[in-house]
């Protein structure tokens, strides 16, 4: 093993030399463009600090300041003889020991730590994928099931379903179910575009199911039928077991492909992470740190996903 190790570092190093140049040449092509790049900029859209302004809720005055540290304890006192304590930024006040205040007028203002809308996006592309996913799993294996049942009408229907998905773009189908069929129910841009994903990824999911229980040898069928259990007794304990461990590889390529195609339901107005990114380009103008940024987010969601599925891979390999 050492030996092999030392005789590969030549590669490590070509792979490295490889991926400077890589770098060297995104770096040559945006300084011929002249583009001048803020990384300053992106953290905003991450995180920022919020500022919710303190106002006067009565006629009255600034009885007394008192400082504490970074913030400032602003006591007033209205007409009926009431106090009331604000507590703001002491850099924000706009009043000082004895001043007349109205009703609405502004003392100053409270900072607090808020999620940017690459963060939202985040959050949005997550749980539409898991619900998509979740979804898409019960349609895909239902969908498999029925192209190898021997009833004629399950089959052709769930053929017709699995034909029709993979021959139609995801964006049209975005497109019928917001516009179409959300109209017509009067759903939500959200449940549309949920409802497309885990369509369009039931169709695959269900053409991997059947690949994979029509991978098991018929004798395993057999001889489960032999021992005395029926067709979904044999179905559920002795073959798709089996057939899990030869889809899980794609299947777990088909649901990091949903967390990417969950950009789309964008058109639909549903700020994802896509959406977020587009709307901080323009804001920040800066296209290719945002750019960036949202493609390490897919990848800070895929790549634990391969991993995951590289795991679970070689754990059921070795309880063969």
């Amino acid at each position: 093993m050492t030996k092999n190790k030392r005789s590969n570092w030549p590669w490590h190093v070509l792979t490295g030399v490889i991926l400077i140049a890589l770098a060297y040449g995104l770096w040559f092509s945006t300084s011929l463009i002249s583009y001048e790049w803020r990384w300053n900029r992106v953290p905003q859209y991450f995180a920022y600090q919020a500022e919710e302004a303190q106002r006067a809720t009565d006629y009255g005055s600034v009885a007394s300041i008192v400082e504490q540290g970074d913030r400032a304890l602003v006591t007033l006192s209205n007409e009926s003889g009431g106090e009331t304590q604000l507590s703001v930024a002491r850099d924000s006040l706009h009043v000082s020991e004895g001043d007349d205040v109205s009703e609405g007028d502004e003392i100053g203002v409270t900072r607090h730590w808020a999620a940017g809308p690459l963060l939202w996006g985040l959050w949005t592309t997550l749980w539409i994928s898991v619900l998509s996913g979740a979804f898409g799993l019960v349609i895909g294996l239902f969908t498999g099931l029925c192209r190898l049942s021997k009833n004629p009408t399950l089959r052709d229907l769930s053929t017709l379903y699995v034909e029709l998905v993979r021959g139609t773009p995801l964006l049209v189908q975005i497109f019928i179910f917001y516009f179409f069929i959300g109209t017509v129910l009067n759903l939500s841009r959200e449940f549309a575009g949920v409802a497309a994903l885990a369509l369009f990824t039931g169709a695959y999911v269900g053409e991997i199911v059947r690949a994979g229980v029509q991978s098991i040898a018929k004798g395993q069928n057999e001889a489960a039928r032999s021992l005395g259990l029926n067709a979904p007794q044999a179905m559920r304990h002795v073959i798709l077991p089996q057939a899990f461990k030869r889809v899980l590889p794609p299947l777990a390529g088909q649901f990091i492909s949903l967390v990417k195609d969950t950009s789309l339901v964008s058109v639909i107005a549903i700020t994802e992470l896509t959406k977020s990114g587009r709307e901080a380009i323009t804001t920040s103008f800066s296209t290719f740190e945002i750019w960036f940024c949202v493609a390490a987010l897919y990848l800070v969601i895929n790549l634990p996903l391969s991993q995951i599925a590289n795991r679970l891979e070689r754990r059921l390999a070795q309880s063969d």
